[in-house]
């Protein structure tokens, strides 16, 4: 999708077909709205859209040179175009195919990593102390909590910290099946993650999903970096958490040899997400993403797209964008699953944007949707994965997920992301363990309101202070100084540790 901005005073005009524009600021009624020969009629928040030809009811408004909804009632030139007379469509715009060829060039670079055994790359060096079921959750907490007050960690400078990944499931479930699955790549891809030196794998001893179906099935066993126990065999909580205290120091030898080393920017994966988002999202920081995106896909990089709710309605751009005609049929089944689970529970794919996407001026599923895909860049689409897969392929990868963010994020962690990008318009509060997050402002104001969350200002590309070129050449410096050890602002706040979030599927027994 082609974004062609063009920054007039008050407004921002998306395409030359558009038939509203954006207002960047607020737009008083009876204001000359420059350059598009109209008066405004209403009063129009920041953000929001005015419509700038007649528009008859049925028909399609246009945005980014896209379908974003049809008309609810007549709407003149100088009218606030929003939820109240704007309704999902199911017209879509026309979508430029692959061609077979795509050309991005990029000088070489390189982060300072860890090279891990199996030849794939970390941005940290953490331990993790995972469960296998909730029932665990405590003392996975207490061993990492009692190793840091014993100072276990002291002189390791190349050592981030202990992470204690709980979650809230494992048992009261099938022990086969669609959630089952799910819950056990999560827990596997999670435990693989490069950013991790060391696992600590902790269950209780009587939950349905099992460690030693899970070293079973993955061909693992207890060695310098992975050790497993549960709580029920060692006698009990107090011992448990001596246990894990002995374990954690049998695999500091391992850790100790660990430094960082040059690596290519070729070895990064990149987990791309949008969350709080507002109409500046799809104009500014999820472009300006974007030309990241294919600046990393030049240099060799994988970058995961996901939210499968958040592209619904634009899925015919990715679609023709995929290399091959199996990987466009993935996509298509993933949206068909989405639908059918929808319409078991009585809702629609057009119940999103939520209640902060309107306030910002979000109007529809296919607005928002033609926003949240422009993260991906322009790329070919190489692949589709289901939730928590393991990556078959580098470039731009579709990972199915739940719109949630904390949940997409998770699972794009244990498909592999050793970092992710967040971008956000309302204003976020996320971060994530062991994969650095760095957040992304659509506009200025919220920077401004929320500096010690957000890394990057692109509102000033609306301003036309910066190109989307120029936003996606910083957030690439950003990320590659990020992944060489600084702290994103998410880590220098303490935020990763509670944002471990398996999409939880099925029945609850």
């Amino acid at each position: 999708m082609a974004i062609l901005l063009e920054v007039k005073a008050d407004v921002v005009r998306l395409h030359p077909d558009d038939n509203v524009v954006v207002a960047a600021g607020r737009i008083a009624k009876g204001t000359k709205v420059v350059g598009e020969g109209t008066l405004a009629r209403d009063t129009i928040p920041m953000g929001h859209k005015i419509a700038t030809q007649p528009i008859s009811a049925g028909e399609t408004v246009r945005k980014y040179g896209q379908v974003i909804g049809a008309a609810t009632a007549d709407i003149a030139p100088g009218q606030h175009v929003h939820v109240h007379n704007l309704a999902m469509s199911n017209l879509r715009a026309s979508a430029d195919k692959w061609t077979g060829s795509w050309k991005r060039r990029e000088e070489p670079r390189s982060f300072m990593g860890y090279r891990r055994s199996d030849g794939r790359a970390g941005v940290r060096n953490y331990i993790g102390v995972l469960t296998s079921v909730n029932c665990s959750a405590t003392v996975a907490r207490h061993i990492a909590e009692a190793a840091e007050k014993s100072g276990l960690l002291e002189g390791l400078d190349n050592v981030d910290g202990i992470v204690p990944i709980t979650h809230a499931s494992g048992c009261g479930m099938a022990g086969s099946g669609e959630g089952f699955e799910i819950l056990r790549r999560t827990l596997w891809g999670t435990a693989a993650n490069p950013n991790f030196g060391a696992i600590l794998l902790v269950g209780l001893g009587c939950e349905v999903l099992q460690i030693d179906r899970l070293r079973d099935e993955h061909g693992m066993s207890d060695g310098r970096a992975f050790h497993t126990f549960t709580i029920q065999d060692v006698g009990g909580t107090r011992r448990a958490v001596a246990q894990g205290l002995d374990h954690l120091r049998a695999m500091l030898p391992a850790l100790k040899q660990m430094r960082r080393a040059p690596i290519p920017a070729s070895e990064i994966v990149l987990g791309l997400q949008c969350g709080g988002s507002d109409a500046w999202s799809g104009v500014t920081s999820n472009p300006a993403l974007g030309n990241a995106s294919d600046r990393l896909v030049a240099l060799g990089a994988t970058v995961i797209l996901s939210e499968t709710p958040e592209i619904y309605g634009a899925e015919h751009l990715l679609i023709a964008r995929s290399r091959s005609s199996e990987i466009s049929a993935k996509l298509r089944e993933r949206l068909a699953w989405w639908e059918n689970y929808t319409a078991r529970h009585g809702v629609e794919m057009d119940n999103n944007p939520s209640p902060g996407n309107k306030a910002g001026g979000l109007s529809t599923i296919l607005e928002k949707s033609l926003g949240a895909v422009a993260k991906g860049g322009t790329s070919p689409l190489n692949d589709v994965i289901e939730y928590a897969s393991a990556l078959q392929s580098r470039g731009l990868v579709f990972m199915d997920s739940p719109g949630f963010d904390p949940c997409s994020a998770t699972g794009q962690v244990a498909s592999g992301a050793t970092m992710i990008a967040f971008t956000t318009g309302r204003g976020s509060a996320y971060g994530c363990k062991p994969s650095p997050s760095i957040k992304l402002s659509s506009n200025t104001t919220v920077y401004d309101r929320m500096r010690d969350d957000i890394d990057v200002d692109c509102g000033t590309i609306a301003t036309g202070k910066a190109t989307v070129e120029q936003k996606g050449a910083e957030i690439l410096d950003c990320l590659l100084d990020v992944a060489s050890g600084k702290k994103s602002k998410s880590e220098e706040l303490g935020y990763g540790g509670l944002e471990f979030v398996p999409w939880q599927i099925g029945a609850v027994m």
